[in-house]
Order: C-alpha cells, then structure tokens, then sequence
C-alpha cells in the first residue's frame, strides 16, 4: 500500500494541507455564507412568529378583558332591569291587591245593605203576617173589643223584646 510508504509521507502532507486549505477557502467563501444567511433568516423568522405571538396574545387579552367588561356591564343591566321589573310587579301586586279590597269592601257593604234590607222586609212581613194571624184569631175566638190598631202595638212590643 503506497500511503504507507514513508516516502510518499511528504507529498501526502502537501496534499492533505493544500486540500484542507482549498476546501476552507470553499467552506468561507460560499458555503457558510449561504448557511449563516440562512440561519439568520430562519432566525429572523423566528423572531418575527414570536413578535407577532405576543401582538396576538395582547390583542387576546384586550378582547378577553373587554369581553369580560360587557359581560359584567351586561349582568349589571339585567340585575337592574329585573329589580325594576320586580318593583313594578310589586307595584302592580300592591295596587291590584287594593282594588280587590276596595271592591271587595264595597261588594261586603252592598250584600250587608242587601242582606239588612232583606231583613228589614222579612220583619216588616212578619210584623204583617203576626198582625193577620193575631187578628184572625182574634176573629175566631170571638173577641170584639180587640182593634187591629191595639194587635199591631202588641205585635210592635212583643218585636221589641
């Protein structure tokens, strides 16, 4: 085998140094170059996706906090309108509660004036009819120095009691 050959050690080195020296010149010229502009946009890239991320998350939380503001606004609005909504129902409760007892007190008032006035003409028909029956049997039995007059002031008394 020739590269084991100690003569050919020297010319091997030259070759090996000029190589390396050829392929780092290549190296720094066009291929790194191309591998740290690439790197470098990947990078920016990167940067870019992260900066827009935060805008993101920050335009996020805007909206949720704004979201979060309606919505506290909102249940502040339908907690008040269902307090006013309750208060007008009381409201309303209160004065239908007091009609139906002003009508009610009417309705107890007309059936107590109906019911007295009943009262008044069953007595006034029973004051007639025991003034009928009394004469009659007045008439019956034969008493004539009894008048009708003197059979309504008994009756009248006796009513009275």
């Amino acid at each position: 085998m020739p590269q084991l050959d100690p003569t050919w050690y020297v010319s091997q080195m030259f070759w090996l140094v000029v190589c390396f020296f050829v392929m780092l010149f290549i190296m720094s010229k066009f291929i790194l170059p191309r591998i740290a502009d690439i790197m470098d946009k990947r990078q920016r890239k990167i940067d870019d996706y992260l900066e827009k991320a935060r805008e993101n998350k920050a335009l996020a939380e805007q909206s949720l906090e704004n979201y979060q503001k309606a919505i506290s606004e909102a249940t502040a609005q339908a907690q008040a309108s269902l307090e006013a909504m309750q208060k007008e129902l009381d409201e309303l409760v209160a004065k239908r509660q007091e009609e139906l007892n002003r009508k009610l007190t009417k309705q107890i008032q007309d059936s107590e004036a109906k019911i007295s006035q009943s009262r008044d003409e069953a007595l006034a028909q029973v004051h007639e009819m025991s003034e009928s029956l009394a004469w009659e049997i007045v008439k019956k039995i034969g008493v004539k120095d009894i008048s009708r007059k003197d059979i309504k002031n008994a009756v009248n008394a006796a009513a009275e009691d």
